[in-house]
């Protein structure tokens, strides 16, 4: 049986590049249209996942009421953005700021030891011997390093002056996300759909597994990081302690990309024995020791599996996506990579999994 095949005329050959250069120009069109909104629907995508099965059981409290379950579920997301996280934010971003000034101004210093540490026994005289050589010490190298720190402090400023930006993408995101949990069911059978035209034997195994990691991460990693970062924060204003925000900041980045938070509780737990009573010393270090402490208590009861996904993954993914959605991006990177990772695993491994062909097993 022969196979006709058509010879394409010259309008025809016309006629298809017309059509392709339509089609490319429209979607391009669309893509800058949209492209400043393309992180606040990847947020709210990221938020409708993490949050459905809290929606779902709340739908079925109320009686398989979705729409009051979502308005609910919103009302509460909109409250820990407007309240927790903006305090949080805006303390952090006073904190960058005057570190930014000290670094323009070359004025960026750490501070001489206390005299009373000399009188604290056994260690008081050797501990501040060392503290005051290191006083002594980094204090040159930063003023020889002032002129080319100064830099750094447009960008600090550029990256704080973003956050009322992100903190309004913050609450449109949660907005949408609140009209995409009733038709949560829908969403997920179009994107096991459009998996299947793409990956058929796997569709449904990579779509419960994007579900699961992305409840993994915006849970496990980044909802812990924020939670701890709050609760460092409280800590860190009842101590006193100067650009507390900056801290609880760096605080909630050091847990996002599986650091710790140690690296900032300790300095300032010393600071608190050095600086205050016992007893207040001693409930604030109890208090912060918690916190310290809290996302190796709250991962494996959030996450529910292990995470997979390596460290390094993640930290690109929280500076890609901070260079390139700001403050927003720092959230939304880590998942999208950790999704990528572990899509691209699973993949593989169903492709290692298969026979080659020409191949049969042995009887």
């Amino acid at each position: 049986m022969k196979t006709l095949r058509r010879v394409l005329s010259g309008d025809d050959v016309i006629q298809l590049v017309v059509r392709v250069g339509l089609l490319a120009l429209l979607v391009i069109w669309t893509f800058i249209v949209i492209r400043s909104f393309v992180p606040i629907l990847a947020w709210s995508g990221v938020l409708a996942v993490a949050f459905y099965p809290a929606f779902n059981w709340l739908a079925k409290l109320l009686g398989g009421r979705p729409r009051t379950a979502a308005t609910i579920l919103t009302i509460v997301n909109l409250g820990i953005v407007i309240g927790p996280a903006t305090w949080l934010g805006l303390s952090a971003v006073d904190g960058v700021r005057q570190l930014a000034d000290d670094l323009s101004a070359g004025n960026l210093v750490i501070p001489s030891p206390p005299e009373h540490i000399k009188e604290w026994r056994f260690v008081g005289p050797q501990l501040y011997e060392i503290w005051s050589r290191a006083f002594s010490n980094i204090r040159t190298v930063l003023r020889e390093v002032a002129p080319y720190l100064k830099p750094l402090a447009g960008t600090m400023l550029t990256l704080a002056g973003s956050v009322g930006v992100g903190t309004l993408k913050f609450l449109l995101s949660v907005l949408i996300a609140g009209f995409l949990f009733p038709y949560g069911a829908q969403l997920a059978a179009g994107g096991r759909r459009l998996l299947s035209l793409i990956v058929p034997e796997q569709s449904e195994h990579l779509l419960d597994l994007a579900g699961a990691t992305i409840r993994a991460v915006s849970q496990g990693v980044i909802g812990v990081a924020v939670l701890q970062a709050l609760l460092a924060g409280i800590g860190f204003k009842m101590a006193g302690i100067p650009s507390a925000g900056l801290l609880a900041f760096a605080v909630m980045l050091l847990t996002i990309i599986q650091i710790g938070a140690a690296i900032v509780i300790l300095p300032v737990v010393i600071w608190i024995w050095m600086d205050k009573d016992f007893t207040t010393a001693l409930l604030l270090t109890v208090f912060l020791g918690f916190v310290g402490v809290l996302d190796n208590i709250l991962k494996p009861l959030v996450m529910g599996r292990g995470l997979t996904t390596p460290t390094l993954v993640i930290f690109i993914g929280v500076i890609g996506g901070t260079l390139a959605h700001g403050i927003v991006g720092l959230f939304i990177g880590p998942i999208v990579l950790s999704v990528a990772w572990e899509l691209m695993a699973a993949w593989m491994r169903e492709d290692q999994s298969r026979p080659a062909p020409g191949l049969t097993a042995d009887p």
